[in-house]
């Protein structure tokens, strides 16, 4: 389970009902409820979430 800072109990705890979302800047975040009083936690989470690249074209080979 991950772990968050309520701010409403001023406690680290486990995020329940933990969902992982991606941000409109490309992060990854996990958001879920505080045990204990129900207040939304949210955490965002190191590095960015892995862009697709398209292959690279071979170069002129030498004739």
């Amino acid at each position: 389970m991950p772990e968050g800072y309520c701010v409403k109990c001023k406690a680290k705890k486990e995020i329940s009902d933990a969902v992982e979302e991606t941000m409109k800047n490309g992060r990854k975040a996990i958001k879920g409820r505080c045990p204990t009083c129900g207040t939304v936690m949210f955490k965002i989470l190191g590095g960015k979430a892995t862009p697709t690249v398209p292959p690279v074209p071979p170069s002129n080979p030498a004739v």
